[in-house]
């Protein structure tokens, strides 16, 4: 009897325990809640969305006329600073050119110490080698020309003043603005006389080849564009200062040789032509200078 009493009591402690766990989790669940959602319109968002920016970053404080003042220098400086190293660069650029000059073929040592600038400069070939001088035969090329108001072509002050002239038009004082670049030889030339009227000196700059006929025209009136045609010269070389001296004493040797030549002679309405290759702050024994004669075949 008490082995089964106590039995049964196991069995009622058991089903108590299991009903006693059954309503503990019954009693801690709960319903499952649905969360509403509330719909909010885009231009309230937004209108949040300032306000929370305004709340959060600070207000800048307006900018005074002194300040102001200051940043307009420091932007000016700024470009100026720019632009100064930009014309520096351009500069040291041109200056090589003419810093490391060319070396053309020499025949003595006069002219072995002449030096060219590296600028572009006439095409030509050189079709035969004389005693004291060379024939060339010049392909055509574009000029621009004034004529020099000075009496001689190698006075200071007119050489100046046309020099001056046909820089500003090379330099952008032409129709379209353009800013070309520099050649060389700077070329002054005699035109021959008429009737009782004494011939003019006129100095012409070398146009580069990329234009061809298309060159800007001057606004100058004093400033010409003309094209040379292809021709043969008859070129001697020589260093130091261009004076109208030199180049009188040199236009008759080179016409007293080519007297002597078996095969060309002096154009009738040829006129004597001086280049010169190099700036002025060159070194007299370097400089490179040439008298031309245009020159023809004689007949057989």
């Amino acid at each position: 009897m008490a082995r089964i009493f106590r039995q049964g009591s196991w069995k009622q402690a058991v089903e108590s325990s299991r009903t006693k766990t059954k309503d503990m989790l019954l009693s801690n669940c709960t319903p499952p809640v649905l969360t509403m959602i509330r719909y909010t319109s885009p231009s309230k968002i937004k209108s949040m969305a300032t306000d929370r920016t305004t709340a959060t970053s600070p207000r800048r404080r307006p900018m005074s006329a002194f300040e102001a003042r200051v940043s307009l220098v420091l932007a000016l400086a700024s470009q100026a600073s720019y632009q100064s190293q930009r014309l520096l660069f351009d500069l040291a650029n041109e200056t090589t050119k003419y810093l490391f000059p060319k070396r053309s073929g020499s025949r003595d040592l006069e002219e072995a110490l002449m030096a060219v600038p590296d600028l572009e400069t006439l095409k030509y070939k050189v079709s035969r080698r004389k005693e004291g001088y060379e024939i060339r035969e010049v392909e055509p090329y574009f000029v621009a020309e004034t004529t020099m108001s000075g009496e001689t072509g190698f006075d200071f002050n007119g050489a100046s003043q046309s020099f001056n002239v046909l820089a500003e038009y090379l330099f952008g004082k032409n129709t379209m603005k353009e800013k070309m670049e520099m050649t060389t030889p700077v070329i002054t030339r005699k035109t021959q006389p008429v009737m009782t009227k004494e011939g003019k000196w006129r100095m012409s700059f070398v146009m580069p080849s990329k234009y061809g006929a298309n060159l800007p025209l001057p606004k100058d009136p004093s400033v010409r564009v003309e094209q040379v045609p292809g021709r043969v010269v008859a070129v001697v070389a020589f260093s130091g200062f261009v004076t109208d001296e030199e180049v009188k004493q040199r236009e008759l040797k080179l016409r007293d040789a080519l007297k002597k030549d078996a095969e060309f002679r002096v154009k009738e309405s040829a006129s004597v032509e001086v280049a010169q290759y190099n700036p002025p702050f060159t070194l007299p024994f370097t400089r490179r200078n040439e008298i031309a004669l245009e020159v023809e075949r004689k007949e057989e």
